[in-house]
């Protein structure tokens, strides 16, 4: 098996497009674990989680992070900031 192929399978595009070449496959492959690295900071930061460590967890697992956060409850023991970052 080549990088392209098992990179396909693992992140799940094989079953949208398996004729997509390397190069298409690694950017498409970037800008979707990007923006689901974007999507989970937000989530995580209103639900009281950690920015970080939900941004790094995006990057890596992708729409799996995004879904996991998104049925994790909210966390009760963060005080809420608002726009200046001043605690209310």
């Amino acid at each position: 098996m080549t990088w392209d192929s098992v990179l396909s399978v693992i992140t799940g595009f094989h079953w949208l497009n398996p004729g997509l070449s390397g190069a298409t496959l690694l950017r498409t492959v970037l800008v979707v674990h990007i923006t689901d690295a974007v999507l989970c900071r937000l989530f995580a930061h209103n639900n009281g989680h950690s920015k970080n460590l939900w941004t790094l967890l995006g990057l890596t697992f992708g729409l799996w992070a995004v879904a996991i956060l998104l049925v994790l409850p909210k966390r009760l023991d963060h005080a809420p900031h608002d726009a200046a970052g001043e605690i209310d």
